[in-house]
């Protein structure tokens, strides 16, 4: 049956064409966007997931400039300790020097007294953006507890949606000149030693007398200088970044106590220390007895030999050079002795920072190809496939052609039934 009224024809052409029609229309803006999910009525849940990542892209590009800022803040403080290690090395060489009496010592000691203000020029000058990290200044902690700074590293996001921060802690080191404050941890039983072994048998002992979270100088081993409850007025007990010096005669050693050190720990540290300044074993014993002491005998003829024992907290690794003075025999044996562990600290430090400036490298690597991994993985799910748009978009502009015809052809059907009244 024909009808003027009802044009079956027409209807099916129109809707066939406004369907094509629609899909040019957003094939034509997948071309102008380059997306193939532009915003959330296309594809809510591709839409929302990429939204997610494009803001952990935005975030991490943030923790890329922090990571360059740190990079930069730490090569400062690492350069800094590395030419404070070369300027020691070249006072030890004039150290060496003044043990005879061929120069001049009072020579000497204006060229050490130079290089010591050298030294200090490069502490005070190691900064950048106002940060210091080697003069002793820093009073913050780091997360892992110690005198330093955070750098941001990453954006952790759990498989809850929850994000979480992770950080690179710097450790500050100080080799600053300044002296700080006094310790009464460690106690030493004699202030001179015997000739030959005798009574005067040097005892140092330490109980557990390492500063505690509950504010106490109680504990058996050393915590970190940031632990909280800590109380670092405490002058009892000893924390991480504690200096022992133990000067048997004219050789001193020290050393720097260590986040987990026992008694024995501090012994050792003591012990080596005092052998790296030169003491002579063939001349002294030193002998530690585990958990409780280290002792020094004298096995040479001579009497009154003095002994100093000094620990300090907040003192600069390089405060021996406000006092050191060549200018006499027994000047120039006690810079000898102090050197050594002077120039180790320098080396730690510039260990240290070395380290972690080559562990932010990595982290600065790897952000860059997570933030690039993501960008890829975002493309995958909301860009278009260009090839396929320019296919497809020819295919539908043929479709709307003949779509428009077949409406031209179904809208002149009734014209057909004029025919039958005539």
């Amino acid at each position: 049956m024909s009808s003027i009224l009802t044009n079956n024809s027409a209807m099916v052409a129109l809707q066939t064409l406004k369907s094509i029609n629609s899909d040019l229309t957003k094939t034509q803006n997948m071309i102008s966007t380059g997306k193939n999910v532009e915003t959330s009525k296309d594809n809510a849940a591709t839409w929302a997931i990429s939204k997610v990542m494009e803001s952990d892209v935005k975030g991490f590009k943030a923790i890329s400039d922090s990571l360059a800022l740190g990079e930069s803040t730490v090569a400062v403080a690492r350069n800094a300790s590395e030419a404070v290690t070369d300027l020691l090395i070249e006072m030890k060489d004039k150290i060496i020097s003044a043990q005879g009496d061929i120069l001049d010592r009072g020579k000497l000691n204006d060229e050490i007294q130079a290089l010591i203000g050298q030294v200090k020029s490069v502490v005070g000058a190691a900064q950048f953006n106002g940060m210091n990290l080697v003069n002793g200044s820093q009073t913050d902690f780091n997360s892992e507890g110690n005198a330093g700074l955070n750098i941001i590293s990453s954006l952790d996001r759990g498989a809850n949606g929850a994000v979480t921060v992770s950080n690179i802690g710097v450790d500050a080191q100080n080799l600053s000149t300044t002296s700080g404050t006094a310790l009464t941890a460690l106690n030493a039983d004699v202030a001179t030693l015997a000739a030959n072994g005798g009574a005067d048998l040097l005892t140092v002992t330490l109980g557990d007398e390492f500063l505690t979270a509950a504010g106490a100088a109680t504990g058996a081993t050393a915590l970190d200088a940031g632990t909280a409850g800590v109380v670092l007025t405490d002058a009892a007990g000893l924390v991480e970044g504690d200096i022992v010096r133990l000067k048997v005669g004219d050789v001193e050693g020290s050393y720097t106590v260590r986040a987990g050190d026992n008694n024995d720990a501090v012994f050792a540290g003591v012990k080596n220390g005092l052998l790296q300044a030169g003491l002579d074993e063939s001349k002294f014993t030193v002998a530690i007895v585990a958990g409780t002491s280290i002792t020094v005998e004298n096995l040479t003829n001579e009497a009154g030999i003095g002994i100093t024992l000094t620990q300090e907290r907040g003192t600069g690794a390089l405060a021996q050079l406000e006092t050191m003075d060549v200018s006499t025999a027994s000047g120039a044996d006690t810079a000898r002795s102090q050197i050594e562990g002077m120039i180790q600290a320098s080396i730690d430090a510039a260990a240290s920072f070395g380290s972690v400036e080559s562990r932010i490298g990595i982290q600065s690597q790897f952000v860059s190809d997570l933030s690039d991994s993501l960008k890829t993985g975002i493309g995958a799910m909301v860009d278009a496939n260009m090839e396929e748009a320019s296919a497809r978009l020819q295919a539908l502009q043929v479709q709307q052609q003949l779509g428009v015809q077949a409406l031209s052809i179904a809208n002149q059907a009734p014209q057909a039934l004029l025919s039958l009244f005539r």
